[in-house]
C-alpha cells in the first residue's frame, strides 16, 4: 500500500473529526506545555499547515482524544510527505501513538477502521527504505499497534 492510498483512507475514515472544532488546538497544546493559559479556537491562527503543525507540534502531548482524532490525519498526512526527514513533528506523531494510553484513551478511541489505516501508515513508515523513522515506527508498532503487542491487552 502506498501512502497516497493510506492517506486518501485515512482522510475518509476521519472526514468527521476533521471537519469538527477541536476541544484543544495544537497551539492551545503548546501552551500549556509552557504551563501558560490556552487559547480558544480561532480559525485565523489555527488553519492546520504544515507550518502550524511544525511551530506548535508540542501541542499534540496535551490534547484530548477529540482533539487528538481531530489532527491525527493532518499528523499523517504531513509524515507522508517528510518521511525522509528526521521531522520533530514526524517524532511527536509516533511518540503520541505509544503507550500507555491515557485515561479516558486516546489511542483506543479509534474505530477498527481508523486503527487498519494507522496501522498500514506504520507499516509504510517501519518498512520503507526511505523513511528515516523506521526503528521508532517498529517500536511504536511492537508497543501498541502489531498483532500481539506488548503493552495491549487483549480482548477477552
Amino acid at each position: 500500500m502506498t501512502f497516497a492510498e493510506i492517506v486518501a483512507r485515512m482522510l475518509a475514515m476521519f472526514s468527521a473529526e476533521m471537519v469538527a472544532t477541536p476541544t484543544i488546538t495544537l497551539r492551545a497544546g503548546n501552551e500549556l506545555d509552557d504551563y501558560r493559559t490556552p487559547s480558544a479556537f480561532v480559525s485565523a491562527f489555527d488553519a492546520v499547515s504544515d507550518g502550524y503543525l511544525e511551530q506548535f507540534h508540542w501541542g499534540v502531548s496535551h490534547l484530548d482524544a477529540v482533539s487528538w482524532r481531530h489532527y491525527l490525519p493532518y499528523l499523517i498526512e504531513y509524515a507522508s510527505r517528510h518521511m525522509q526527514s528526521g521531522s520533530i513533528v514526524v517524532v511527536t506523531l509516533l511518540e503520541n501513538l505509544r503507550p500507555p494510553d491515557r485515561v479516558p484513551p486516546r489511542l483506543a478511541s479509534l474505530s477498527v477502521e481508523q486503527e487498519a489505516v494507522v496501522v498500514d501508515f506504520l507499516d509504510v513508515l517501519a518498512f520503507s527504505a526511505e523513511s528515516a523513522h523506521q526503528e521508532l515506527a517498529c517500536q511504536v508498532l511492537e508497543e501498541w499497534w502489531a498483532p500481539g503487542a506488548i503493552y495491549r491487552e487483549v480482548a477477552k
